[in-house]
């Protein structure tokens, strides 16, 4: 009698244990018997779904319980609560597994599933998802998005380039236009930058105005716009609107108490091949605005090949590439990385430099692609692996060094072999090599390149998310590659003391990060107040001119000096998983 009143004592206090741990679950939860009787349900669900006490009871029928769910006074929709009741009702009936997400009238998202029980009966889960939704919503706006003027940004503008070029030809060609605002830097400086923003804003608003339903107008930065035409117009057409965005901003801008007189310039460029790329496009618009300001600003041109005096440049510059690395025209500059809490040195990116004897310094932007066009990317690549770990080997065990890696690289062979010789020749540990992706990387061939950043992530490198936020695609990414870092693109962070939308935005990418359990960095940062934003929002390391801008290595020895302290002083603010931020 003791020993079964033991017993008994044991099963309550299981069953007490086991009430906790469901009412405390994420997710409602029911669980019916083979005859489709109730024989549990949680207080989440009973919250989520207002279900009374009577229909809480073990033994409630099915049909009592889906009556509830369909009554119009709950508020779910007759659409969505059809759907959840006849989810129910088919995996009672088959036996049937199902996943759904019901989007409800009252503004929740839940994913349901139900889930068959060996021997009879089922388990359904409702989570609430509705917050994970926006978070994801708003972040994939803002990656299509300009974060100021809410216009589309260079992916989407590239998306809809690449698909007019697709189907044109001498009948329907490709047309767009390039914008640059005359005087608008006259107007930054004088007025500062608010209301540089607010005009760039309104002067959105005006060339979105303009163009017909079928147009594309998105921003590329600063003062520069872009317009794809929706139709197949002629170059007589395509003049007509260049008038009409010229004569948009004829009339002044009315900002913030100050009545404005900006113009615009703009170059128009038309392909009927459709072999031609979206950057050449770009390009010749680009080449053909200059002219046009060349012309005394406040018209427009069309491209000419005439013009094209930058293809000779390129065209030289190619050629020069081939005695450029062997000559010792390229060099690395290294910028700090910091921490965000207490600014400790975490490590140093590294930034090729190509000083062209007569063009001086030539950026990557261009002599990456460059380099790839005369076949010399590989070797480049290999040496800017090689002379970075090099560097980094002779710096203290815990600063790191970060690569980045261009699309073209990893498109090409032989990169694994690069990393794994530069990690061996210079006798660097790997986890103190980051290599920084974008995704347009995981866009060319994802299942190949993916093997590739694994076959890293297995030998001890750490990978990263470049210019995260320019791209929607990433966010699928992040959920089957375990990046260690999300680097914030520049562009967010310039904004962020000026525009309320820009810190929500970077609160949901920060968000993003922690939910992952992957680190975030801000690149860009260039002011106190920025970086002070930063870390209050969580972020984790920071990067800009703020800390440094980049240097030769023959600098670092006095930086690792100064920073020597903090490499060994740990760093308070929030921690994660243990680890200082």
């Amino acid at each position: 009698a003791e020993a079964r009143e033991r017993g008994e004592r044991a099963l309550r206090l299981q069953d007490a244990r086991f009430g906790i741990a469901l009412d405390n679950m994420v997710q409602g939860l029911c669980l019916f018997d083979r005859d489709d009787a109730l024989i549990v349900m949680n207080a989440r669900y009973a919250r989520m779904y207002a279900v009374p006490e009577e229909l809480r009871r073990p033994g409630t029928a099915l049909p009592a319980l889906l009556g509830h769910l369909s009554d119009p006074r709950n508020g779910l929709g007759s659409a969505a609560a059809g759907a959840l009741v006849a989810a129910c009702e088919r995996t009672a009936a088959q036996g049937h597994a199902v996943s759904l997400t019901c989007d409800f009238a009252d503004g929740r998202a839940v994913d349901v599933v139900h889930a068959p029980i060996p021997g009879g009966g089922w388990l359904c889960t409702h989570e609430d998802v509705t917050e994970r939704r926006r978070s994801e919503a708003r972040v994939a706006h803002m990656a299509r998005h300009d974060a100021l003027t809410g216009l589309p940004n260079r992916l989407v503008l590239k998306e809809r380039m690449d698909a007019a070029l697709a189907s044109c030809d001498a009948r329907a060609p490709a047309t767009v236009l390039c914008l640059d605002l005359d005087g608008f830097k006259v107007v930054n400086d004088t007025y500062g930058h608010p209301v540089g923003d607010a005009l760039l804003c309104a002067v959105a608003a005006r060339f979105a105005a303009t163009v017909a339903v079928g147009d594309l107008v998105a921003r590329l930065g600063g003062d520069e716009f872009a317009i794809v035409l929706g139709t197949a117009p002629l170059p007589a057409d395509a003049a007509r609107l260049a008038r009409r965005l010229v004569a948009a901003l004829e009339t002044p801008v009315a900002v913030n108490g100050h009545t404005l007189v900006i113009g615009t310039s703009i170059g128009i460029a038309i392909a009927e091949d459709p072999s031609g790329t979206a950057a050449t496009l770009l390009r010749q618009a680009d080449i053909a605005l200059y002219q046009a300001k060349a012309a005394g600003r406040g018209t427009w041109r069309f491209f000419d090949p005439a013009m094209d005096v930058e293809i000779q440049r390129r065209r030289q510059l190619g050629g020069d590439l081939r005695g450029a690395l062997a000559g010792g025209q390229f060099v690395l500059h290294y910028q700090p990385i910091v921490g965000a809490h207490g600014q400790a040195l975490h490590g140093f990116e590294a930034l090729p430099r190509w000083h062209h004897p007569e063009h001086g310094e030539v950026g990557p932007a261009e002599f990456i692609p460059l380099a790839d066009e005369v076949g010399l990317l590989g070797p480049l690549g290999a040496w800017i692996l090689a002379t970075a770990c090099r560097a980094a080997a002779s710096w203290p065990d815990p600063v790191k060094v970060a690569v980045n890696l261009s699309p073209l690289q990893c498109a090409g062979l032989g990169l694994e072999a690069d990393v794994r010789a530069a990690l061996a020749d210079s006798g660097l540990r790997p986890d103190r090599l980051e290599l920084e992706i974008t995704e347009a990387v995981l866009l060319q061939d994802n299942a190949a390149n993916l093997s590739l950043l694994r076959a890293f992530r297995a030998a001890g490198v750490r990978i990263a998310m470049d210019e995260f936020g320019t791209g929607y695609s990433s966010l699928g990414t992040l959920h089957r590659f375990p990046f260690d870092k999300l680097k914030i693109d520049p562009g967010f962070v310039r904004s962020l003391a000026r525009d309320g939308g820009s810190v929500e935005i970077l609160r949901a990418m920060i968000w993003l990060g922690r939910a992952l359990k992957i680190d975030v960095l801000a690149e860009g940062v260039e002011t106190p107040e920025q970086a002070r934003i930063l870390r209050e929002e969580g972020c984790q390391e920071l990067q800009g001119n703020l800390f440094g801008p980049p240097a030769p290595v023959a600098d670092l020895a006095a930086i690792l000096a100064r920073t020597a302290g903090s490499l060994r002083r740990p760093e308070a603010g929030p921690t994660r998983g243990g680890v200082a931020a």
